[in-house]
């Protein structure tokens, strides 16, 4: 059976007592970012590396292909950056950008079909109405 990556991360970030709030404040995404990467089969290394290094975690033991040890050597040493320091501010990658897109579309959808069911309904009104007045 293949791994699916976002579930694994998933079960770490739960198993070392993270919230989902908690990892997307500290990898300066939303919520929904974070939850749509638990649902992705395959994530971007860079993905997992951030959060091996907020939960101080050695990712190559789950992903050997992806990592090795030496590339999370540092990761016990790892500190958040101050809210001072310039990376902070630093512009997510285009991946946070496409995650919030399709949020962003995800909510239009929802809006629509809303608006699509409130049209059918006062369409229908207006049809017995009509019958009504006949």
């Amino acid at each position: 059976m293949e791994e699916h990556y976002g579930h694994i991360v998933e079960m770490l970030v739960r198993k070392k007592g993270y919230s989902i709030s908690e990892i997307a404040r500290l990898t300066h995404v939303n919520r929904r970012s974070v939850y749509n990467w638990f649902n992705q089969k395959y994530l971007k290394t860079e993905i997992i590396y951030r959060i091996g290094c907020i939960l101080k975690h050695d990712f190559s033991v789950e992903f050997p292909n992806l990592f090795t040890k030496e590339e999370f050597q540092e990761v016990h040493n790892y500190k958040e950056p101050d809210s001072d320091d310039p990376i902070f501010w630093e512009l997510p990658t285009h991946h946070v950008w496409k995650d919030r897109y399709i949020a962003l579309l995800e909510e239009y959808n929802k809006l629509l079909l809303n608006y699509t069911k409130i049209n059918e309904y006062f369409d229908q009104q207006k049809v017995e109405v009509v019958n009504d007045n006949q």
